[in-house]
């Protein structure tokens, strides 16, 4: 019972128009139907045999090895990047940003052309490790490794940087102002304001190079337990095996979904905190 005295408004909810649930419907049907098509293309009770060959198992684990490897790198690489995006204020940071976020509206294969001009046998870096160290990059475990960073690399440091700008820099001006050096305020309160956001973005990130297909094949080719990740492996058997390919497939469905469950609870709370 509300008393008369007591005349605070009620929260009533807004609601959602109707006309918005045409264009909301088509919207999912064109998320949804498509993995419904995977699902019913493929027979279930195959799905233990075309998973179980070698060479989806080798895909399987090179993809695991190779995003987890890249996600580290991302996280090494990426935080410091997102600091210096999120706290200079130096003129070419707004151009330094742009070319960050490149890798996000490039074609991947246009990144992997780009990898392979770099790094290649008749590249500007790729010919004096050839000549200087006798390393050669492209087609090679590494070619996979770079190349899903420079697709997932701008997933982390988009989230950490705007998970910056959101917080503020006034818990780290406090602590400089007692006299905390900058790596010490870096460590003890630059870090730990990232560490939700960390955690959604490097799960991003990771999911990013699994899925990663056109910059690995350009750059890195596909040769069976060296280069042919997952995506690789289901593009080389949709010629060969429809079925084993929808198989793969759905296990990247499958490992996607994983991510989100994963990811999203700790996106919900770094957007909370």
């Amino acid at each position: 019972m509300v008393s008369r005295g007591d005349r605070r408004p009620r929260e009533v909810a807004a609601g959602v128009p109707r006309v918005l649930w045409v264009p909301a419907s088509v919207a999912l049907a064109l998320v949804v139907l498509p993995v419904v098509g995977l699902v019913v293309r493929i027979d279930l009770a195959r799905v233990p045999e075309l998973l179980g060959t070698s060479a989806s198992l080798n895909a399987l684990r090179l993809s695991l090895v190779t995003a987890t490897v890249s996600t580290a790198l991302c996280v090494v690489l990426g935080v410091p990047l997102a600091v210096v995006l999120a706290r200079s204020t130096a003129r070419g940071a707004r151009l330094l940003r742009a070319v960050v976020l490149l890798p996000l509206v490039l074609p991947p294969v246009v990144g992997g052309l780009a990898l392979l001009f770099l790094l290649g046998r008749n590249g500007m870096l790729g010919y004096l490790l050839d000549v200087a160290a006798g390393i050669r990059v492209p087609f090679t475990t590494s070619a996979v490794v770079l190349a899903q960073t420079f697709v997932a690399m701008p997933f982390l440091v988009v989230s950490l940087e705007g998970a910056l700008r959101a917080s503020g820099d006034r818990y780290e001006r406090v602590a400089a102002t007692l006299g905390a050096r900058p790596w010490t305020v870096f460590r003890r309160v630059t870090v730990p304001l990232l560490l939700p956001s960390l955690g959604s973005g490097a799960v991003l990130s990771f999911a990013r190079a699994l899925g990663e297909f056109g910059a690995t094949i350009t750059f890195a080719g596909s040769l069976e337990g060296v280069t042919r990740t997952l995506p690789v492996e289901v593009y080389h058997q949709a010629e060969a095996d429809v079925d084993s390919a929808v198989a793969l497939s759905l296990l990247l469905v499958v490992v996607a979904v994983l991510v989100i469950v994963v990811a999203r609870p700790k996106a919900l709370e770094g957007v909370r905190s």
